[in-house]
């Protein structure tokens, strides 16, 4: 697609022009009363709507940049607000949890005791 976009972008150019210098006989614009037919109001046409084009592009691209500005803002302070929740819940749930975490302890001490002694007779006399 980027390698075909700027020959599309070329080719609506061209039926732009080519569409305002072949027949500029109905076109026809208004400004503040005045009226401006022919060539000249197609090219004050095409020049206002490219300058409008133009303007539009700038501020798409300054609301884009201004949003994910705000959003990484925001997802900051929600990863933050997610970090402080889940703390104050272990902080709030950890005495209940102490019965259970007791055995779990005294469990995990004999099986890296265990594993502790299997890795010293399986080391190989240097």
């Amino acid at each position: 697609m980027k390698k075909i976009a700027p020959f599309i972008i070329l080719f609506l150019v061209a039926l732009i022009a080519w569409d305002m210098l072949a027949d500029t006989s109905g076109f026809h614009m208004d400004i503040d009363g005045d009226e401006f037919d022919g060539p000249l109001g197609a090219l004050l046409g095409l020049l206002f709507g490219s300058l409008g084009l133009i303007i539009g592009t700038i501020v798409a691209l300054c609301v884009g940049a201004l949003l994910v500005v705000v959003f990484a803002g925001v997802g900051v302070l929600l990863v933050g607000a997610l970090a402080l929740a889940a703390s104050l819940g272990l902080l709030a749930v950890s005495p209940l949890l102490l019965p259970i975490l007791i055995p779990v302890a005294i469990i995990w001490f004999f099986v890296s005791r265990s594993r502790r002694n299997r890795i010293k007779d399986e080391a190989p006399a240097v």
